[in-house]
């Protein structure tokens, strides 16, 4: 008998769609970043001054998600980091994402990691993570340049003690700078700040604009050049993609994947080219994949409504009355040792829900006992499953 796993195998390896598919990725920072000159440019001024030793301006980078901000910030600091080594002055990058590392603690435990100092995951006071970091950085005697990518997250989840004491460090020092770079998703992000962090981070500001479809397109058409083998994409698979971007803001990240995990599937179904079908089926992936995201990172109390209403409907297809779900809701909230929100606000996040797509809530008539409004998941268990399984606090419950 044929292992199956003997077919898929003999399949993938036989495959001819990718040349070199890690060039998709979003974490690959390609030689050249086309549409992106201006901002290159501009970033490299404010940070030049550090090959003369001095320290440059802190820089606060702004644009929604997929216009290029990390990728050029990775691409300059690099390009700077190289021309230190050739003349001589020392130059170290602390790159800290703050969406995964969403404490004061973490990004100072990472930014002493970076230079070389290792902290335990817990057991000493941020005070302390700190001070050891002001000394490792200033024994290093070189200059760093602190990038702290989607800080808003930081800054929402603690406040910006940490972002305060960054600004203040160079007080601290004696044989070294670091030059703090800033980049955010939130155009408002700055409205968030203490005054006095306000006026130290955002020296500098650099704002990026969303790629337009051509761009996308071009963006892609290069990536694709590097990434699949020749003749394997039909020539409308890239305006597609650029197009269903475009409408995402301008998104390349999103434009990547959505022709990346064309490819994948082409790839799976044993396909030779990458056709528009591809294209359609990639969307819907994605779009599983974003709200599976959503629901992770929402509060608590509306992950215990969106739990509340699997149990309630059993499924996606069932579902309950506002009154039937808030009973529910009431008792998975009080069985956590947790004081239930009120009827009015369980409303809100039932509509709420309803907007993201995660529920459907609709008025039905009950006949002579008037109308009543009826709510069922509109995800999948094993989508939900997927969303909630990692967080402590639901992970027996989603089980069950």
């Amino acid at each position: 008998m044929t292992d199956p796993l003997d077919s898929l195998f003999s399949r993938v390896l036989s495959a001819k769609i990718f040349a070199n598919r890690e060039m998709m990725r979003p974490d690959y920072i390609p030689n050249d970043l086309p549409h992106r000159e201006e901002q290159i440019l501009k970033l490299a001024e404010i940070l030049a001054p550090s090959l003369k030793g001095s320290r440059p301006s802190n820089i606060f980078i702004y644009g929604v998600p997929g216009t290029g901000k990390t990728a050029v910030t990775k691409y300059v600091l690099k390009k700077i980091e190289d021309e230190g080594m050739k003349i001589g002055v020392n130059l170290g990058v602390a790159y800290i994402n703050c969406k995964h590392d969403d404490t004061n603690y973490r990004v100072l435990a990472d930014l002493c990691e970076s230079v070389g100092e290792r902290i335990p995951f817990t057991g000493l006071s941020t005070s302390e993570v700190f001070r050891r970091f002001v000394k490792i950085v200033d024994s290093s005697e070189r200059m760093i340049f602190a990038v702290l990518d989607e800080v808003d997250a930081l800054v929402k989840k603690t406040g910006d003690k940490a972002l305060y004491d960054l600004t203040r460090i160079n007080q601290r020092l004696s044989r070294t700078r670091i030059s703090i770079v800033g980049i955010t998703n939130d155009l408002k992000f700055m409205e968030y700040l203490d005054p006095r962090v306000r006026s130290s981070l955002g020296e500098e500001e650099l704002v990026f604009p969303p790629y337009d479809a051509s761009e996308l397109e071009d963006i892609l058409s290069r990536r694709a050049s590097l990434a699949f083998n020749k003749n394997v994409i039909e020539g409308s698979v890239i305006k597609l993609c650029s197009a269903l971007a475009a409408k995402e803001h301008g998104d390349a990240r999103r434009a990547l994947d959505l022709l990346r995990i064309s490819g994948e599937i082409a790839e799976r179904n044993g396909d030779t080219k990458v056709t528009e079908d591809h294209v359609r089926m990639a969307q819907k992936e994605i779009e599983k994949d974003r709200v599976v995201e959503v629901i992770r990172t929402m509060p608590l109390h509306s992950k215990i409504l969106i739990l509340s209403l699997n149990l309630l409907g059993k499924g996606a297809s069932k579902g309950g009355s506002t009154g039937e779900l808030y009973d529910l809701y009431s008792k998975v909230a009080k069985s956590m040792g947790l004081e239930p929100l009120t009827q009015r606000r369980i409303s809100d996040l039932i509509n709420e829900l309803d907007m993201l797509g995660i529920a459907n809530a609709k008025v039905v008539s009950k006949g002579r006992y008037g109308r009543t409004k009826v709510v069922s998941l509109s995800i999948s268990a094993k989508n939900l499953k997927e969303a909630l399984q990692d967080d402590p606090r639901l992970g027996d419950l989603v089980s069950k």
